[in-house]
């Protein structure tokens, strides 16, 4: 074995470390379009308008969901360090030719890339986590793990804007600059990320029954759909896809076009400001998950649905009030709405896609599980990247609160909804509820 045999904590926090770096790193290249259209709508030599770059982003989006139903499956068979690796050099790879290229077709071209090799980040990271943290941790450990995609919301754009229009003068470096990044964290995760503890020497976290020579000869017959159609035959997975799916929307829109969508109702603050505005909505994000995660395992007793559904009612209020804040033209205003928006929906949302998902997956889906629920999401974030483009902001963002107010109300009859394994446990534990109805699987 290359690897010295550590204790688990010591991997547990490289591993935290590592997963967390390595998709934080995805939004650079995820951003580098957002914060390029500012430059790439004034450039003579390139002319893409509005309704070509939304469709642009729907390319994308649309490859992101297809890969987020693919890649989980793949994951769960393979493991996550051939998936996560493979997409993290092939997005670096394709941010550097949309920095050199500039035509529709290319552009085209390396969307549909970028959105199948960021796909493979989610579930194949949420896997790689839940193999070396229990489900009674995982809601906290989860919450402060999804900070990676707020923080690397947070600092892309800004890196981003910074590289282009200020340092280098050009939308192409916007490209450059985060290819150069994920190209880097690439290498990091192929020095420091191992698949599960029994990698290193270590004994599984949460040890499946052992099988006999007859059983685990059939296991290994076992079709790579499987875990999908295990999946499919779990009504809380499904509820959590179609919350998911009504969730995605707003976050995607302020992600993609928070900039130009600023820019055009405030155009005093310039592009820079433009790009730097709607961070406040990642910022929040970084605490969001936190706050979600500890309340879900400390005040619900590892029930995610209360904490989300309260969640979700506070961010159905925030969107409907936004694009007045924005006609106000007061950027205070305007950068305390984003950060209560980010802080009451980045929270159900990394409970949604990550703890919830691998809880009720259960550990031989659990990658599946998060694939298929953050894929229903990703059918949605389509219509952040679509309905800009089409739409006037006021319009969109009333539609974006009806759909976070459907999305907590299908989560209501959930709301005592435990993992399996907790539930379980609680069987045999005095100190463990008895009244939770078992879930069905």
């Amino acid at each position: 074995m290359n690897n010295p045999i550590g204790t688990i904590k010591r991997w547990r926090v490289q591993i935290f470390a590592i997963t967390w770096l390595a998709y934080a790193a995805f939004y650079f290249t995820r951003k580098a379009f957002s914060v390029a259209k500012l430059g790439i709508a004034e450039d003579p030599g390139f002319t893409l308008d509005k309704m070509a770059m939304a469709n642009l982003d729907a390319l994308y989006l649309a490859a992101y969901a297809i890969g987020q139903f693919t890649w989980g499956i793949l994951a769960d068979r393979f493991g996550p360090r051939v998936v996560v690796l493979g997409g993290l050099v092939i997005s670096a790879a394709a941010a550097l030719v949309m920095g050199s290229f500039a035509t529709l077709p290319i552009f085209a071209t390396c969307m549909l890339i970028q959105g199948l090799a960021q796909s493979t980040g989610w579930s194949g990271l949420c896997k790689n986590i839940g193999s070396f943290f229990p489900a009674e941790q995982r809601g906290r450990v989860l919450g402060l793990w999804s900070s990676c995609y707020a923080f690397g919301g947070l600092v892309a754009s800004p890196f981003a804007g910074w590289w282009a229009y200020t340092l280098i003068g050009t939308w192409h470096a916007a490209f450059f600059s985060s290819a150069a990044v994920v190209g880097l964290v690439a290498l990091l995760f192929f020095i420091f990320q191992r698949n599960k503890p029994e990698d290193v020497g270590l004994p599984a976290v949460e040890p499946e029954p052992e099988l006999t020579a007859d059983e685990a000869c059939a296991q290994s017959r076992i079709s790579v759909l499987e875990p999908l159609r295990e999946i499919l035959r779990n009504r809380t997975v499904l509820v959590l896809g179609l919350a998911y799916f009504l969730l995605k929307p707003a976050r995607y829109a302020i992600l993609l076009w928070g900039p130009v969508i600023v820019f055009e109702q405030m155009p005093s603050v310039g592009k820079v400001g433009a790009a730097i505005i709607p961070t406040a909505f990642e910022l929040a994000g970084l605490l969001g998950p936190i706050l979600l995660g500890l309340a879900s395992d400390k005040l619900f007793g590892a029930r995610r649905m209360p904490a989300c559904v309260i969640s979700l009612l506070a961010l159905t209020v925030s969107l409907a009030l936004f694009m007045g804040a924005l006609h106000t033209g007061s950027v205070m205003l305007v950068v305390a709405l984003l950060f209560v928006m980010g802080l009451t929906l980045y929270g159900p949302d990394s409970m949604i896609s990550g703890a919830a998902a691998i809880d009720f997956g259960t550990a031989k889906a659990g990658a599946t599980a998060a694939g298929f629920v953050n894929g229903c999401g990703s059918v949605g974030a389509i219509l952040g990247g679509l309905l800009p483009g089409y739409f006037d902001s006021v319009t969109v963002f009333i539609v974006f609160a009806g759909c976070a107010m459907f999305s907590a109300l299908v989560l209501i009859p959930h709301w005592n909804s435990r993992p399996v394994v907790l539930m379980a446990e609680s069987v045999t534990v005095p100190n463990r509820p008895l009244s939770v109805k078992p879930l069905r699987t």
